[in-house]
């Protein structure tokens, strides 16, 4: 069995070389930040389902008053989280739409991301060496 057939492997293969893509593609818009009409771009997060027809959708939470000195939900504790996807994008004069401070905060989260899938691999290759009797 090679190492590419074991999924976790794959997974985080995937992941790193989604991060490295996702890195260009934010860099580019930090050098545009300044070319007219430019529009910024980023990359959807690869999809890793169990099955093919499950839903990607997490757990359902909802809000419950478990003391009285609790503040009530609005309509009495039964809603769930909305959930908020703000594209709000400021546009300068020139048309370009790049806000430098949302590109550096992607930057910083996706290099944590990258930092936190290689760990996990380089400890998924140390349990396997550790597993077929070869100590690192």
């Amino acid at each position: 069995m090679a190492i590419s057939d074991i999924p976790i492997l794959s997974m985080l293969r995937t992941r790193m070389n989604w991060g490295q893509e996702r890195q260009r593609v934010l860099a580019e818009n930090i050098a545009n930040a300044d070319t007219p009409g430019f529009r910024p771009r980023d990359l959807t997060p690869p999809k890793f389902n169990s099955a093919p027809g499950v839903a990607s959708s997490g757990p359902t939470v909802f809000l419950v008053r478990t003391e009285p000195g609790h503040f009530a939900a609005p309509d009495g504790g039964s809603t769930e989280f909305p959930s908020q996807n703000t594209k709000g994008y400021e546009i300068h004069p020139t048309g370009n739409a790049v806000s430098l401070e949302d590109e550096m905060m992607k930057l910083a989260a996706n290099q944590m991301d990258y930092q936190a899938v290689t760990a996990l691999y380089t400890r998924s290759l140390n349990m396997l060496k550790t597993a077929i009797g070869k100590s690192s």
